[in-house]
């Protein structure tokens, strides 16, 4: 896993097709009993499980990991703070507002107590929670930028998940070295980044041509 914190530099516009996706790529957010959208054959805000580079298995366990998270987090801040928990090959990535530095350890430490976390990421800041309209800007940007790596033809997008918290943007997913750069250089791209974190898991380029392989050999196993 590789984690870096640049300063994003805003790009002036984004391409028109960029800007479509963006919108679709919102409402698809917005409007979660839609279905989902189908871009170039994959499904972009649905079920990734065509072309995702997690086992199936994996893919279980980070939904689960995930629901288990937001009772845990209820039962740990009673309800005070912004927590939101991500899981991605079972790496928990924490992001939002609590009050006090002992809420913070208190979530990371009653969050790594849940079955299957392999590893904690904790980018929890103290502090307020932030409003509605951060919030809003923030599905916002995630749009864009899914639809920016969409634009990049030399990376695979829904290999890729997006998170944003108050402009600072967390890039996850098992990719190569080359991949991680290129998605964090087109992300930094995007008008309203602040920061990019890589919260990836580097895989070789080896090991990503047997990653591709294994759904076509029926492959399932555990990393």
């Amino acid at each position: 896993m590789t984690r870096s914190l640049p300063t994003a530099a805003a790009a002036p516009f984004v391409s028109l097709r960029s800007a479509a996706l963006a919108s679709a790529l919102a409402a698809s957010t917005l409007l979660s009993a839609c279905a989902p959208l189908l871009i170039g054959g994959a499904f972009v805000g649905g079920s990734m499980v065509a072309i995702d580079r997690r086992t199936s298995g994996t893919q279980l366990d980070d939904q689960a990991i995930e629901l288990k998270a937001v009772n845990r987090i209820d039962e740990i801040t009673n309800k005070r703070g912004h927590v939101i928990a991500t899981s991605y090959n079972r790496t928990l990535l924490i992001t939002g507002q609590v009050p006090s530095e002992a809420d913070k350890l208190a979530v990371e430490q009653g969050l790594a107590r849940i079955d299957n976390v392999r590893s904690i990421v904790n980018e929890l800041t103290i502090g307020p929670d932030s409003t509605l309209g951060t919030r809003s800007n923030d599905t916002l940007i995630s749009g864009k930028v899914k639809a920016s790596l969409v634009d990049a033809s030399d990376l695979q997008a829904n290999a890729i998940k997006v998170v944003t918290e108050r402009g600072t943007v967390y890039l996850m997913g098992r990719v190569t070295e080359r991949e991680a750069n290129r998605a964090a250089e087109v992300t930094r791209g995007v008008s309203g980044v602040q920061k990019v974190v890589r919260v990836f898991d580097v895989v070789s380029e080896a090991e990503l041509a047997n990653l591709k392989a294994a759904p076509a050999a029926g492959s399932e196993t555990k990393p």
